[in-house]
């Protein structure tokens, strides 16, 4: 089916405007940009750069999709804002593309949900199927697995790994890698426990969060040391494919610390 765009909106010339668009009043779309289909761009909403935009994506009004990242170090260089299909963008989100000082890319997965006011910033990598809350900051270099949830005007700091199906509290300040399945919470935030909710409401087994459950409290154990508990739980639970998954993520090069509990685990 053609597109729909409203004679208020300015679509610049090499923009590639796919099947079945609709782009409503005063939005701007810059002549870099690719659109896919079934896309939707309500009114005022603006998307420039190198963007492509999957398709059945919908930004709302106000939100700025592709503008120059907020990095002084920034010079211009034809880094790209990729955003999957599916993917929702409310009010007043603003999104960046990459920097030579990443991998020229910032990349958001399909059907995720940004919501009301929150930012991605240059080099970040968002998973499938992750929802920003209200509010909800990611610094430059982010990277964030799938089914991830980061509560209402929470902080990620720059270069911080947040693992698959982790729960991020509202309000809270993140300064260093949350593990898969972990939830955090906290002005600093610390390790509070596994997200088990999520965990049910995803369809994981009574075994597997059980055997999560058990590696938690192994690895953050006071006795001995991560390294330590890390080999033990790699021995006891080699055939989890879900505490391994943790494992693997401790074991990844990071430039953060581990999110750690804030007294005995409970898990």
């Amino acid at each position: 089916m053609a597109s729909s765009i409203h004679n208020t909106a300015i679509v610049e010339t090499g923009a590639k405007i796919g099947n079945s668009v609709r782009i409503g009043p005063y939005c701007e779309v810059g002549p870099e940009v690719e659109i896919g289909d079934g896309a939707v761009l309500e009114a005022h909403a603006v998307v420039t750069g190198r963007t492509k935009l999957g398709s059945n994506t919908r930004i709302y009004p106000f939100a700025s999709v592709g503008h120059r990242p907020q990095d002084l170090k920034y010079a211009g260089e034809p880094s790209e804002l990729i955003i999957g299909e599916g993917t929702i963008i409310r009010e007043h989100a603003t999104l960046n593309p990459g920097t030579a000082g990443g991998d020229m890319q910032t990349r958001v997965g399909a059907n995720c949900m940004i919501m009301v006011g929150s930012h991605v910033a240059h080099d970040c990598r968002i998973g499938d199927h992750v929802i920003l809350v209200n509010n909800a900051t990611l610094g430059g270099h982010v990277v964030v697995g799938d089914h991830v949830i980061v509560g209402g005007m929470s902080a990620i700091h720059q270069f911080v790994r947040i693992g698959a199906h982790a729960m991020v509290g509202g309000m809270t300040g993140v300064e260093n890698d949350v593990i898969p399945y972990g939830s955090v919470m906290g002005n600093r935030a610390y390790l509070s426990g596994l997200n088990i909710v999520g965990l049910k409401r995803r369809g994981f087994s009574r075994d597997e969060i059980h055997q999560l459950r058990n590696a938690y409290r192994l690895l953050f154990a006071v006795e001995g040391t991560m390294q330590e508990r890390l080999a033990d739980v790699s021995e006891l639970f080699d055939d989890s494919a879900v505490v391994m998954e943790i494992v693997d993520f401790i074991n990844s090069d990071s430039t953060r610390a581990v999110c750690q509990p804030k007294s005995s685990p409970n898990g």
